[in-house]
């Protein structure tokens, strides 16, 4: 990532939250007021840098992933649904995770097999999950539900953190989380914490192993990788599927971890801003973090608004995530450069 997109980040994260104190009512103290703000951005970035890496590793690999979104929805969906079935949330965790790689896996069957338009292919995939999801919803989880509440029972199942496996490596930090003022920053649930963990190890990976150095060169130079021995079609296909866990991870956060239910389109479009923030981040795992950690400050500011009562439309603190996607993918500040092999078909000579 460029300073100047550094600097354009770190401005507009302060903006919003010197607007959010500056706009929240005078009986609020302005540290609280940060700190709300700083907490929620972590939250709500979470799926976005979850998002981000998926598409990280595919796109790295020369394999373009518009079907972040269609993966993340299947995995929220399947994820609610095996956990409220099973009542097992590392069930619904897994199964998640499993359906986001199941997804992945199409993808590179279309776009690395059979040499499918690699962004027709992420829009199949879309549209496939907008519509399963959508049927199997009403089929299944709806008929469910009323089952259960006519009986007089809530349809819930309980959060990650009270696990007891899960919760011991996952629960946020005591001693930091209670300390006034900046506790809440440190108050995260487990998949925000794994989110956070794979930027680093995601960075660890692409530069710093000989995965990473075969991934990085397949999507350079695939030619030039076959002749050294890479086999290019395995490459492509395993960080394919990679980063579908990993969607599937970031699916499995809003139903199991953010809100205990399951609507249609949940993700709203989450899987294009992760996408967004991959090329605002020019492709590195430090940078896609630092633009969906932008992109978390301006739906935070968004929530924290209406917390605090903040006197302007919803409607026009609701379209900043959207403008500021416009504004990065548009190339505003400053242009991004792809893999110099992304979206290319490799044909073996």
């Amino acid at each position: 990532m460029t300073r100047g997109r550094f600097l354009f980040i770190l401005a507009v994260i302060v903006v919003l939250i010197g607007a959010a104190m500056y706009l929240s009512p005078s009986t609020l103290e302005n540290e609280t007021v940060a700190a709300s703000m700083l907490a929620t951005t972590l939250g709500v970035a979470t799926p976005l840098t979850l998002g981000m890496l998926a598409g990280l590793f595919c796109e790295r690999s020369g394999v373009v992933n518009i079907a972040i979104e269609g993966m993340m929805l299947t995995a929220a969906f399947v994820g609610y649904t095996v956990g409220a079935y099973t009542q097992s949330l590392i069930l619904g965790l897994l199964a998640a995770m499993a359906s986001g790689g199941m997804m992945a896996l199409l993808h590179a069957w279309l776009s690395v097999t059979f040499k499918v338009d690699q962004i027709i292919s992420g829009t199949v995939i879309n549209i496939l999950a907008f519509g399963l999801t959508g049927y199997f919803n009403d089929l299944l989880l709806r008929r469910r539900d009323v089952d259960i509440q006519s009986a007089g029972l809530t349809p819930t199942i309980e959060s990650l953190a009270d696990r007891p496996v899960i919760g011991f490596f996952f629960k946020p930090i005591d001693a930091l989380s209670d300390v006034s003022v900046i506790g809440p920053i440190f108050n995260q649930k487990p998949i925000a914490w794994m989110a956070i963990i794979l930027v680093f190890v995601t960075h660890y990976v692409l530069f710093y192993t000989t995965w990473g150095l075969r991934t990085r060169a397949v999507g350079e130079h695939p030619h030039a990788a076959d002749t050294v021995g890479i086999n290019v079609f395995k490459m492509r296909y395993a960080n394919v599927v990679i980063g579908g866990l990993i969607a599937g991870l970031g699916g499995a956060y809003f139903t199991l971890e953010s809100t205990p239910q399951f609507e249609p389109l949940l993700t709203s479009g989450r899987g294009f801003i992760a996408l967004a923030a991959l090329i605002f981040g020019g492709w590195t795992p430090f940078g896609g973090w630092a633009a969906a950690l932008l992109f978390g400050a301006a739906s935070a500011f968004q929530s924290n608004a209406q917390q605090f009562g903040v006197p302007i439309s919803a409607h026009i603190i609701g379209m900043i995530p959207y403008l500021l996607t416009i504004i990065v993918v548009a190339g505003v500040v400053g242009r991004a450069f792809p893999p110099a092999a992304i979206g290319q078909p490799y044909q073996k000579e």
